[in-house]
């Protein structure tokens, strides 16, 4: 029965009880080391095999799937998908999912904790107390910015970008205005208390200004020089999106030269390497794409991967397709 299996890639390392399900209906080839396959490894352990489970860290190009004709499905431990070359995978007939809902409310909190860290120089005083520095008491020793009460922009209003507006409308009384594609129904906008404006008009009037937009050649770099000239010397900029959504040596100078007040990035566009200039900011506050990281939520995000791939394979629905379109009729 065993040599029926369909074969499958773990990727990186797994829970175990993920890996034992997936052994039920499969045999699977697992990596389990912390640094991820080369792509040279990825395409020789990807031959033979039916399903792939990966995580962001893993690029599903064009010419991978050319090299790996048997592979029928790609299930990404993430939500953002900018790693898979979606429309490649649809050409060839290949199914991709992702996990969208487990992480909401997870990544929301770090987004928000982010805020308060970056708003408040929460990082420069942990440094400077570490350091020995810290003195004496002046006026202004630390002096951040108010977060209570001021004004909460945020470009990209999927499911995070709405859990973020909660937070700051009922939890800070911030006022919440927003920038989408589309913009959110009249009575969504409503309960959020959300006002839509442009890009340029959010930029100038928010006070703290979070990104939860997705990533795509039209996002690259969609705040630059430019667009960081708009905002107030007094304004923070968060990303818990995708680092190439900002333009880091145009926000390292505008950082520099306070042009704004402070900037907080989980992602970075180099990741895991971090831009050398912003490692010497003071204003600034930095975490390693730890948006989801918590345990229950983790644990989540693989299991549904796990089942996306199980039913990929067994001829069922999985729970959240990115290309429905390649679906058996």
């Amino acid at each position: 029965m065993d040599a029926l299996k369909k074969k499958v890639l773990v990727a990186r390392r797994a829970p175990d009880d993920v890996l034992a399900k997936l052994a039920v209906h499969f045999e699977v080839d697992y990596h389990p080391g912390e640094m991820p396959l080369t792509p040279d490894e990825l395409r020789t352990r990807l031959q033979g095999k039916a399903g792939a489970y990966v995580t962001g860290t893993e690029r599903i190009t064009a010419e991978l799937l050319d090299a790996c004709p048997g592979l029928k499905t790609v299930c990404t431990m993430s939500v953002g998908y900018n790693h898979i070359d979606l429309a490649a995978c649809t050409a060839r007939g290949v199914l991709v999912t992702n996990t969208p809902d487990v992480l909401t409310e997870t990544t929301a909190d770090l987004g928000f904790a982010l805020l308060m860290a970056t708003a408040r120089r929460m990082s420069e005083g942990e440094r400077l107390l570490r350091d020995g520095g810290w003195k004496s008491w002046s006026w202004d020793f630390l002096a951040g910015q108010d977060v209570y009460g001021t004004t909460l922009g945020i470009l990209g209003m999927g499911r995070i970008g709405q859990a973020i507006a909660r937070r700051g409308r009922f939890g800070f009384g911030m006022q919440v205005a927003y920038h989408n594609r589309s913009r959110l129904a009249a009575d969504a906008e409503a309960e959020l208390g959300a006002r839509y404006l442009g890009k340029d008009e959010l930029l100038r009037q928010a006070d703290h200004l979070v990104l939860v937009l997705p990533y795509s050649a039209e996002s690259h770099h969609c705040i630059a020089a430019a667009e960081l000239a708009l905002m107030k010397p007094t304004a923070t900029l968060i990303n818990i999106a995708r680092g190439g959504i900002v333009d880091e040596d145009a926000l390292a100078a505008a950082l520099r030269e306070k042009r704004i007040a402070a900037a907080g990035l989980d992602v970075f566009e180099g990741e895991p390497r971090v831009n050398p200039v912003l490692l010497g900011l003071p204003n600034i506050v930095l975490t390693p794409h730890i948006g989801s990281a918590t345990m229950p939520t983790r644990i989540a995000m693989a299991t549904l991967a796990a089942d996306n791939l199980i039913a990929a394979l067994t001829g069922t629905t999985p729970p959240t397709p990115l290309n429905p379109q390649v679906l058996p009729a």
